[in-house]
């Protein structure tokens, strides 16, 4: 067949509905809300959080000091990743820049600090606080496996009108 090229016959990149989705309004949402609880928490490790950390048994005290710290450390791992995406979005920087060992945000996934039984003793605020950040590490954890994934899958090009491949193979078969 020669000459023209029709409208399917050069390749196309196929869309990347995470890339899409990771420069949305969605991750406009996913940004101040995980920004919100950085601050939500600060605010309250820093305020009545340090109250409530006074009034504690020694056991449960402990226990306060290590589910702090580690909503301190998961919190910013996602501020981090946030940012770093924020600045992709913004063209600051290249998603291959972003996933590069130098820039890249190794997130962890860290669990409660203590075991059930004692959580359930530790102040409701900083249970709350956990509880969100666990689930918010989880959708950024997910989000960042999507976008950053070492076998990307691949996208086969479309080369030609799916009508007119079938066409040509009833041609081929029809001339035998």
């Amino acid at each position: 067949m020669g000459g023209a090229v029709g409208p399917y016959e050069e390749a196309r990149a196929p869309v990347s509905f995470v890339e899409k989705l990771a420069g949305s309004e969605a991750f406009g949402v996913l940004f101040r809300e995980g920004m919100g609880l950085v601050e939500e928490a600060a605010s309250y490790l820093d305020g009545a959080g340090r109250d409530e950390a006074k009034a504690l048994a020694r056991g449960e005290a402990l226990a306060y000091a290590a589910e702090s710290m580690r909503l301190t450390t998961r919190l910013m791992q996602i501020a981090s990743w946030l940012l770093l995406q924020r600045a992709v979005n913004h063209g600051e920087m290249t998603r291959t820049q972003a996933a590069s060992d130098r820039h890249r945000v190794k997130l962890n996934n860290q669990d409660l600090a203590s075991g059930p039984e004692i959580f359930s003793r530790l102040p409701e605020k900083l249970r709350d606080l956990a509880a969100q950040s666990l689930r918010l590490q989880a959708r950024i954890m997910h989000l960042d496996q999507l976008l950053y994934s070492e076998a990307p899958q691949p996208a086969a090009p479309v080369v030609g009108s799916p009508v007119e491949a079938q066409l040509e193979r009833l041609r081929t078969a029809f001339a035998q």
